[in-house]
């Protein structure tokens, strides 16, 4: 049987623990046992982990023998901020999959009151991912960057960089990724799409240009089609 995977929120050689809502879950929730064995992800890789102690505020762990985990590829998803609950539903869903980390994007057509909300969510973001990596057994999260401005987006550092967006191209995304490479950046418009200033940024910023076929997506579809064949095409 599989078991249960754990991101540990302190780990001290040997021993790692899970704290507050977290080890809560476990205790309370789940009602845990001492002796019950878990698969712990430390950061530095996943480790088995034996419970030697827990209350409902803090669960601590022995630390045994190092797991087993394949390296995946470091997809970088920049995603416009649309609205929460189905932008909530794509991380959740492209944490699953795989993605490195994420980092949403206010573009022109973000509604204002988005944008000013979404200064202030990434910490339940980043609870999101927590549970979503948990849940999908990955080694770690994603990392959640503070939402920025497009202009304000920091350059992936080397890789690919793919914009989701029509151009004369015409290209899919699937003839842009290569196999073999190790590191992409995907970049998803907002509802409405990119607007023409938006493309053209990208293009003198070096980004390329693709497409997801003829038909038009939601923009959460979109983020987890493409984050699923950006992976798929890089492993």
């Amino acid at each position: 049987m599989t078991r249960r995977r754990w991101i540990a929120d302190e780990i001290h050689g040997n021993t790692a623990a899970l704290t507050g809502e977290h080890a809560s879950h476990l205790a309370r929730v789940l009602r845990a046992q001492v002796g019950q064995e878990y698969d712990i992800a430390t950061g530095e890789g996943v480790r088995s982990g034996t419970i030697t102690s827990i209350s409902d505020a803090r669960v601590e762990f022995a630390l045994g023998d190092e797991r087993l985990v394949r390296p995946a590829p470091d997809v970088t998803l920049v995603l416009a901020v649309f609205k929460f609950d189905r932008m909530e539903w794509a991380i959740e869903k492209c944490t699953e999959i795989g993605v490195t980390r994420i980092i949403p994007v206010i573009a022109h057509r973000t509604d204002a009151h988005l944008a000013a909300a979404a200064l202030k969510r990434r910490e339940r973001w980043q609870r999101l991912v927590l549970q979503a990596s948990e849940q999908s057994r990955r080694a770690a999260p994603p990392e959640v960057s503070v939402a920025v401005k497009l202009k304000q987006l920091a350059e992936p550092a080397g890789g690919l960089r793919v914009v989701l967006a029509e151009s004369g191209e015409n290209l899919r995304l699937r003839d842009v990724v290569e196999s073999g490479s190790s590191r992409l950046a995907l970049a998803i418009g907002p509802e409405g799409g990119w607007t023409p200033e938006e493309t053209q940024w990208f293009h003198d910023s070096g980004w390329r240009a693709a497409s997801l076929g003829d038909t038009i997506l939601r923009a959460e579809t979109a983020a987890i089609v493409a984050t699923a064949l950006a992976l798929d095409a890089l492993r």
